[in-house]
């Protein structure tokens, strides 16, 4: 029997793409959510025939704390997989659902929204991505998986930053495929 996914996402979903075309992975996608009506993600889910939701954030956080949890608790997932979500989940949700995240960064270097221009800034040689579980912090769970990408003197912001999506998407689909083993079945 599959584990139950959702996956959260905010932006163009490349990522969640590689997730919806990979058909080794024994998982049932649940629904898709986002925190935006707009987002791109939401054509790709739908599209693949999956269910979508929209959860927009309000001025009352505690509210909107209150509504992702109860949304994405009537999927029953056995794994949230946050696909450039670009919200701070409550610590409620991440401590109820097992949940992971990809970032574009090597963690615990450059943790936040602006990863790679962070990591541009810094001048380093070598960046990438991981793939961790989230807490209640920013980019601070237990790494699961990393990918080195080089950072080529030619780079900028967004040229490197899509060739770390490209790893990143593989890099996703293969730490969901490890970890599918480990988690229980929320039946």
């Amino acid at each position: 029997m599959s584990h139950r996914v959702v996956i959260l996402a905010s932006g163009s979903g490349s990522l969640a793409q590689a997730i919806f075309d990979d058909t080794d992975l024994d998982i049932e996608i649940a629904a898709v959510v986002s925190d935006r009506a707009q987002a791109q993600v939401l054509q790709r889910a739908q599209d693949a025939g999956l269910h979508t939701e929209v959860v927009p954030v309000s001025e009352n956080r505690d509210a909107w704390n209150s509504q992702i949890i109860e949304r994405v608790a009537q999927y029953k997932p056995d794994l949230v997989v946050s696909a450039g979500f670009m919200r701070i989940l409550p610590a409620n949700f991440v401590n109820r659902f097992p949940t992971i995240n990809s970032h574009p960064a090597l963690l615990p270097h450059f943790p936040g929204a602006h990863a790679v221009r962070d990591a541009l800034a810094a001048g380093v040689k070598m960046t990438g991505t991981t793939v961790h579980w989230v807490d209640a912090g920013i980019d601070t769970g237990p790494i699961i998986t990393q990918m080195e990408v080089p950072v080529l003197p030619s780079d900028d912001e967004s040229t490197l930053h899509e060739r770390i999506k490209k790893v990143e998407r593989g890099l996703i689909v293969a730490t969901i495929a490890l970890i599918l083993p480990t988690l229980e079945r929320n039946d």
